[in-house]
């Protein structure tokens, strides 16, 4: 079993009948969160509109926060965990983007707040000269946060640490994953580079705008080391590292030599608070001005505190479930069949989360435009026939842990507990297994996980996911070839009709195969300031750049 410490904290058993009960009572909260702060339609529900190869689309005039003018020396946030370090390429995870989005710079930025469109960032502009080459131009007025101008080599560097991980990094070898279409990344000049690729890659331009893609300065990680680099972080942001102590607070400070507009706040604390009920307190009494992973069943009280706003987003990430097919009994496929026919997601959707969640029409995301396919039904549930494949199986009733790291997803205990007893509805001695810290393994059976549409694409979400290179692949699921094979060729084409067969096929195998289910996609509630004008992404990114971020007093 693993070295994890299960928690002392006791998850209180939710029967179906008090679900029920719960989907009555949070219907005035999901009517309550409709309105409270809500974000514009358009914003969750856009697909992000490419740059034209040869004519770069120019950075919109309009910002979303308005210009007060008011600078603040201090803003607070509580939040519920912090990364381990301060690596980007490192920190792939829900809490990871949220504080490395505004100290590190990407070459293209993805602008969600004014079309949902690709802009220039340290990039200036970018042309396709082949099917499969791509020359950037860069800003040559850049500067990392030690005033060290930031050229070509750091471009190159960054994506070639990746390239290099199996041997030199291993922490890096997911992040190599999302440049797995990449040839190789070299200097014209000093402000000029060259992205080839092995194929021509429809994506290139979302992968330079997405996770991992951050850039970090060559010169400052060859001089104090890569341990030093991930204790104290270094980019080209409107904010650097001041402060970090993992498990209590981060601090970033106004970096005076950005090359963007100047940032409407001196300091930034990001401050660790596990229990949902202390961070909504530290709130209220003014302690913090912003508070992340509030659960849908506080809206109702928040909406009434004074100087308290409450902005919502569905999220273009799912909340899933990992079964680990080499691990008995859960590599019999019938057993992991009946294991996701036995879940009622809906029921979940409306009595944990006030109706406020998504449901899946299996694993894709409503921005990925074209190849997104409304049609396809919603993910099943039919505890009858999830019994018959049950008795169909080999499993003899053997525990099986759901694993999950408490207080890290919202509802992620509670939802825990329901389809444990959902599963021991059908038959399947399931029990929850809450631990202090995240856990890998051999010995693991199902986790919960979550998977973001980094590149508004499946590329980015299953192929990212679950495909060749994955670590699911590596250590939960031996996928078919034919999985593998036709996410291949649906990164290297560039024909929409492939591409969007490749992926509906996918989608069949992995639902039949069953390494895992897909439960919803979350809403995020944060609890803010009145004061504070900043919008939430329908990723974890925090954008807390000046055109995100103002102040009313």
């Amino acid at each position: 079993m693993s070295n994890d410490q299960t928690s002392n904290q006791p998850v209180r058993p939710i029967s179906r009948r008090t679900l029920v009960q719960a989907g009555i009572a949070t219907g005035s909260v999901a009517a309550v969160a409709l309105g409270v702060g809500s974000i514009p339609y358009a914003l969750a529900q856009s697909t992000p509109q490419p740059a034209t190869p040869g004519a770069p689309v120019a950075t919109p005039e309009g910002v979303f926060a308005p210009r007060t003018g008011i600078e603040r020396e201090e803003l607070i946030i509580g939040v519920q965990a912090l990364p381990e370090t301060l690596d980007p390429a490192r920190e792939l995870s829900n809490v990871g983007s949220r504080v490395n989005y505004t100290p590190y710079d990407t070459l293209i930025r993805r602008d969600f707040l004014n079309g949902d469109v690709y802009v220039p960032a340290l990039a200036t502009s970018w042309e396709q000269v082949s099917e499969t080459e791509m020359v950037l131009q860069l800003r040559n007025d850049v500067t990392f946060h030690d005033g060290t101008p930031m050229t070509a080599d750091d471009i190159v560097f960054t994506f070639q640490r990746l390239f290099d991980a199996e041997t030199n990094d291993p922490d890096l070898v997911e992040a190599k994953t999302y440049f797995a279409t990449f040839a190789g990344v070299t200097k014209v000049g000093d402000y000029t580079v060259s992205i080839t690729t092995l194929a021509p890659d429809p994506l290139i331009v979302n992968r330079l705008a997405s996770w991992a893609s951050w850039i970090v300065p060559k010169a400052h990680i060859e001089s104090v080391g890569v341990e030093e680099f991930r204790r104290s972080g270094m980019g080209t942001g409107p904010f650097r590292f001041a402060s970090f102590t993992p498990d209590d607070q981060l601090v970033l400070e106004r970096y005076d030599g950005y090359w963007g507009d100047r940032p409407t706040v001196g300091r930034i604390v990001f401050r660790v608070i596990p229990e949902v009920a202390a961070r909504i307190t530290a709130l209220i009494n003014g302690e913090v001005q912003l508070a992340t992973n509030v659960p849908p069943d506080q809206v109702e009280s928040l909406q009434g505190a004074e100087g308290v706003d409450v902005r919502q987003v569905v999220l273009s990430n799912s909340h899933v479930l990992v079964y680990n097919t080499n691990n008995t009994p859960l590599g019999d496929r019938k057993l992991r069949q009946a294991m996701n026919l036995g879940i009622d997601r809906q029921l979940i959707i409306d009595a944990i989360w006030g109706g406020q969640a998504r449901a899946k029409h299996g694993h894709q995301f409503p921005e990925f435009g074209y190849l997104y396919n409304e049609a396809r039904p919603l993910t099943p549930y039919d505890p009858d026939m999830a019994r018959q494949l049950l008795s169909e199986s080999t499993y003899n009733g053997e525990t099986i842990p759901y694993q999950l790291q408490g207080g890290y997803y919202t509802n992620g205990e509670q939802v825990a507990q329901v389809i444990v007893q959902m599963w021991q509805d059908i038959g399947i001695n399931a029990e929850v297994s809450v631990l202090e810290e995240s856990a890998t393994g051999p010995d693991r059976m199902v986790h919960t996980w979550s998977n973001s549409s980094i590149l508004a694409d499946p590329d980015g979400a299953i192929y990212r996911g679950w495909g060749r290179g994955s670590s699911t692949q590596a250590m939960y699921w031996t996928a078919p070839e034919q999985f593998n094979a036709l996410g291949d060729e649906a990164r290297s084409t560039l024909d929409h009709d492939t591409r969007y067969a490749n992926y509906q096929a996918m989608l069949d195998i992995w639902e039949d195969e069953a390494p895992g289910t897909v439960l919803y996609d979350p809403a995020e509630f944060y609890a803010v300031s009145t004061s504070v004008n900043w919008t939430p992404y329908p990723l974890y990114n925090m954008d807390l750049r000046a055109y995100n971020l103002s102040f009313n007093e």
